[in-house]
């Protein structure tokens, strides 16, 4: 049996991947670098990026079937602000409605959607006061 105190074991490894990397950027004066609020554009290398950071993710917000709802607008908001990177899931909604659900989640927290496969989809908001997660250029 291998002592798990002197080599770093297979729990160890596997629980690090699970959480997303967190960065900080090399600036001065504070403010987040290409940091645009609500307005935010991804380019497609940004996209790739950040979609293989949300890979190992799992869905942190639920949209039932009562939709795009205040509760989730502002749970969503919170996570956001937390995590910077989320993954959201919609079980209940036809193909239409998901994406006009998506479309506003979007909208009202000020967030940028990288992917959306099935029910599943992907929103980053760059944190505010520093970002953890830098985007290449």
């Amino acid at each position: 049996m291998v002592d798990e105190a002197i080599t770093p074991g297979f729990k160890a490894r596997r629980q690090f991947r699970r959480q997303a990397p967190t960065y900080r950027p090399q600036e001065a004066d504070g403010v987040p670098q290409g940091y645009n609020g609500l307005d935010m554009q991804l380019t497609e290398k940004q996209r790739r990026h950040l979609k293989g950071l949300a890979h190992p993710l799992r869905p942190v917000i639920l949209m039932g079937q009562a939709g795009l709802t205040d509760a989730v607008v502002t749970e969503t908001s919170r996570a956001l602000a937390d995590h910077e990177l989320i993954k959201v899931r919609l079980p209940g909604l036809d193909r239409a409605q998901r994406d006009a659900a998506l479309q506003g989640l979007a909208e009202r927290t000020g967030s940028a959607m990288v992917t959306r496969i099935g029910h599943v989809a992907v929103l980053y908001r760059r944190g505010e006061p520093l970002p953890r997660i830098v985007l290449p250029d």
